[in-house]
């Protein structure tokens, strides 16, 4: 039986099977985002992995599949398994919040995709914007630092793209960010987790901190197509 909770398991399946239906690109037991949204797919059945996996590789050059680890064929090179805390939120979190958060609308995509792509190359898309809503804090009409929404489930909401410019890193601006963008969440009946790489100790510290609980771990594995 499948939980609520339970869907954490396999959050990009039951992320395209509810609220982000409609950037699906369905092939049955696998379901994938639109690449240019999110490179990311999930599975509920092994048997269909391999073919479908090849399918959208036709799509993605570079593509992660979330949770279990799917069958592959020689075709595809398997680069790396990424291990990630998954961590979910109970509660608001009640601090105080010095600078000015605006909500980040289309006129402000250009700064978001600069900064995220200076610091996380390879993972936010042209069009990952639209999957939720993204917070940022300017200085001196420069964008230093943003965080956002990315898989929605009916129930829960990932936050993402939790990035501070180098130059402005230590000033807390994460922290606030992390904090406004989980009590949005909250605010819409839904409850914030993330995930965040295994060996990034600073940032899970930094999520304890607020009240991010470990729930487990999950693999994000990365693939690409063989050059022919």
């Amino acid at each position: 039986m499948i939980t609520t909770e339970n869907k954490l398991d396999n959050p990009v399946w039951f992320s395209l099977t509810e609220s982000h239906e409609k950037f699906a690109i369905n092939y049955g037991d696998v379901k994938f985002y639109q690449p240019d949204y999110c490179p990311f797919g999930g599975f509920i059945s092994l048997d269909s992995t391999e073919k479908h996996l090849n399918e959208y590789s036709e799509l993605a050059a570079s593509f992660y599949v979330v949770g279990e680890k799917p069958d592959y064929s020689a075709s595809l090179t398997l680069n790396k398994e990424l291990v990630c805390e998954q961590m979910v939120l109970a509660a608001q979190i009640e601090m105080d919040l010095p600078n000015k958060i605006i909500s980040l609308k289309a006129q402000h995509t250009a700064d978001l995709l600069r900064l995220i792509n200076l610091v996380q190359p390879g993972y936010f898309k042209q069009n990952t914007p639209e999957l939720g809503n993204y917070y940022g804090i300017y200085k001196e009409n420069e964008l230093v630092a943003v965080t956002g929404e990315r898989m929605k489930m009916d129930d829960y909401t990932e936050v993402s793209a939790v990035v501070t410019h180098p130059d402005h890193t230590g000033k807390g601006y994460a922290k606030q960010l992390v904090a406004h963008t989980s009590n949005q969440i909250f605010l819409a009946g839904k409850t914030p987790y993330l995930h965040v790489a295994e060996t990034n100790v600073g940032a899970i510290k930094l999520y304890e901190k607020l009240g991010f609980v470990t729930r487990r771990k999950i693999s994000f594995w990365n693939f690409t197509k063989k050059a022919v």
